[in-house]
């Protein structure tokens, strides 16, 4: 039986049209929410995004209605750890937290099989920043054969860690071991509600930066604050993985890794040499852009859907209304 779960719905950032909330059931019977949105017109295919590091389903409702009117069904999800999914560490449901990358892949496993049935064919897999990073973790452990075709958003590849990463990683692999890895890794969570436009490093967009703003205002269980020593050990343990290029060798579909010129949060370099690894990767700098590129003005976001549409006019029938 199906359960539903709530879509929050502010005068800035409607539930795109016939958008459905679910609960599924993820990695030690965790419950997980994700969305089901149907195509405008003709069905080309299906797309499923995977959001960043603290963004819920919400915050891609401009996202999904670009895709929905290119004629595909897009399955939306809320990571564990945050949005309305389960969070590990309920005793400060602000803490960004993660147990290795083990239980988000068991979760992706989960959400395609709950909707698998659901989900005309092809499949595109869309993921920005930690998203891009554990979709193509799941497509290098055996879901590359049910894609076609990945466009990442700024894929956190690798993280900058400063100028000592040997010693961060030490310290990370300490803290787990150690049983301190649920702690802040800066002591505290940070400024979820109160940052402002003129200190991101995110976006150039006023506008969007605010609606999202706007939408953890309106239901404060959306909001994440800083990582524990948990979740950055798990982050560059995936850059080790990405870094051995054998890792990568079975990924065999065309795999597009959108790059933020003025990137800020994750390494670009590692970007690079994965594009270079992938059996069909592709480079592409959008030129200025901050780590937000789905966020981004107007100019920057079409670099991305070009690419997108591309891909899709590759694989999926059809034309696109917006191409």
């Amino acid at each position: 039986m199906t359960q539903t779960a709530p879509l929050i719905d502010i005068p800035a950032a409607p539930v795109p049209a016939g958008g459905a909330g679910e609960w599924y059931v993820g990695a030690g019977r965790a419950r997980l929410r994700a969305a089901l949105f149907p195509a405008r017109g003709a069905v080309r295919g299906s797309v499923v995004l995977s959001g960043g590091r603290t963004e819920p389903i919400e915050k891609y409702y401009e996202v999904i209605e670009d895709l929905t009117l290119r004629g595909f069904v897009v399955l939306a999800h809320d990571w564990r750890g945050q949005g309305l999914s389960h969070r590990d560490l309920e005793d400060d449901r602000l803490k960004g937290h993660a147990v290795g990358y083990e239980p988000f892949l068991t979760d992706f496993d989960a959400l395609l099989a709950h909707f698998e049935t659901r989900l005309p064919a092809p499949w595109i897999a869309i993921g920005h920043s930690m998203g891009g990073c554990l979709t193509l973790l799941a497509l290098a452990k055996g879901q590359a054969a049910r894609f076609a075709g990945a466009v990442l958003s700024a894929p956190m590849l690798g993280v900058r860690v400063g100028r000592y990463p040997k010693a961060v990683k030490l310290l990370a692999a300490w803290n787990r071991l150690t049983g301190r890895s649920g702690a802040y890794v800066m002591g505290d969570p940070g400024k979820p509600f109160d940052d402002t436009f003129e200190d991101n490093v995110l976006t150039h967009d006023r506008v969007r930066f605010a609606r999202a703003r706007a939408q953890v205002a309106a239901h404060r269980d959306l909001a994440l604050g800083a990582p524990t020593w948990g979740w950055l050990d798990f982050a560059l343990r995936a850059g080790d993985f990405f870094a051995r290029p054998a890792n990568l060798a079975s990924v065999s579909i065309p795999v597009v890794i959108c790059q933020a010129e003025a990137e800020k949060l994750v390494d670009n370099a590692a970007q690079d040499q994965v594009a270079r690894s992938l059996p069909d990767g592709k480079l592409v700098v959008v030129k200025g852009a901050l780590h937000e590129i789905l966020m981004e003005t107007e100019d920057k976001r079409a670099v991305f859907f070009a690419e997108f549409d591309a891909l899709a006019g590759k694989v999926a029938s059809g034309s696109s209304p917006s191409a």
